[in-house]
């Protein structure tokens, strides 16, 4: 479908969406400004988590990106007869979690609806010379990536019943954390290429990166940070209903090697709210490593970027 849309040819439009990129870069002055809009249905029951987990998710494009997000619109889409204090629950919670990022909600946009919806429209700055594009990795660097994967299939699992939201409550709080800190230790120490991992799952953005890279990938299985259950939920076929969609649409470009099928399905599981991937010269990652753990955030060594067919990942043991 993109490919009947013109990009946009701006001299001041620094990225717009030719390689899949979090958010686009708009230069102002000596400023780069950052948007980007992202909106979901419900994945959680509680409408005030609902609402923490869907603006963390659009924050972190900006946070992608190495920038700081400064301000938001809500985007809501509900049925009328919809109890009010529900809705408004969703935009507490969404509200809470832009008012604790240092970003202010300033209006929004309200649609009457049968299922309903929510996103938030956010504007971030960065210094032009250190914004991070999900192109730029270079044979040799490693993969690094925060956060646990597999929250698709852990919600999939709670809407099945199989999950309380108590049983969940790491899962929430997982998906509910901002990559603020995430993105500063990214932007202090350098990396090549970054992006967050969201609808696409690992396999899908790291694609994405490696393609317009020009590199190829590597996955190491044994390093991956998986939440608990979602191995075991995925070899039941407990999936978001997209995830054979994304192990049919990268089948062609992955060699799977010892993932089997419940590895593909963690490997492809659309992610609500997941952390940073960040190729970055092996010789920063313990730089890299340390400044995420001084600011409290996970960071696992998870690949490495090869020289090779351009998009192609091999997972290996």
């Amino acid at each position: 479908m993109l490919e009947n849309l013109a990009p946009g040819d701006s001299e001041r439009l620094l990225v717009g969406f030719e390689t899949s990129d979090d958010a686009a870069v708009y230069l102002l002055g000596d400023t780069a400004v950052l948007l980007t809009v992202d909106f979901f249905t419900a994945m959680v029951d509680d409408p005030y988590d609902f609402g923490r987990i869907t603006a963390a998710n659009a924050l972190s494009d900006i946070y992608a990106m190495g920038g700081t997000p400064l301000t938001a619109m809500n985007l809501l889409a509900f049925p009328c007869d919809m109890d009010a204090e529900i809705v408004a629950s969703v935009l507490r919670g969404g509200a809470d979690t832009c008012r604790d990022a240092g970003v202010v909600i300033v209006g929004g946009h309200t649609i009457d609806d049968k299922e309903p919806k929510y996103g938030l429209s956010v504007m971030g700055v960065a210094d032009p010379e250190k914004v991070v594009r999900n192109v730029g990795a270079r044979a040799g660097d490693v993969l690094v990536l925060t956060k646990r994967i597999g929250v698709g299939i852990m919600n999939t699992a709670l809407k099945a019943g199989l999950e309380t939201e108590e049983s969940l409550s790491e899962v929430i709080e997982s998906m509910a954390h901002v990559n603020a800190a995430a993105a500063e230790a990214m932007v202090e120490v350098g990396v090549n290429a970054g992006t967050d991992v969201t609808g696409f799952g690992i396999l899908g953005h790291l694609r994405e990166m490696a393609l317009g890279s020009g590199v190829s990938a590597r996955l190491d299985l044994g390093s991956i940070p998986v939440l608990a259950g979602a191995l075991e939920y995925s070899d039941r076929r407990i999936r978001p209903g997209r995830t054979e969609d994304v192990i049919a649409a990268l089948d062609p470009h992955v060699d799977w090697g010892p993932a089997d099928g419940a590895w593909r399905g963690v490997l492809c599981d659309p992610q609500t709210s997941g952390g940073l991937l960040m190729s970055v010269d092996p010789t920063k990652v313990d730089e890299l490593l340390a400044a995420l753990d001084r600011r409290g955030e996970g960071g696992s060594c998870v690949g490495r970027m090869e020289a090779g067919e351009p998009g192609r990942i091999v997972v290996e043991q």
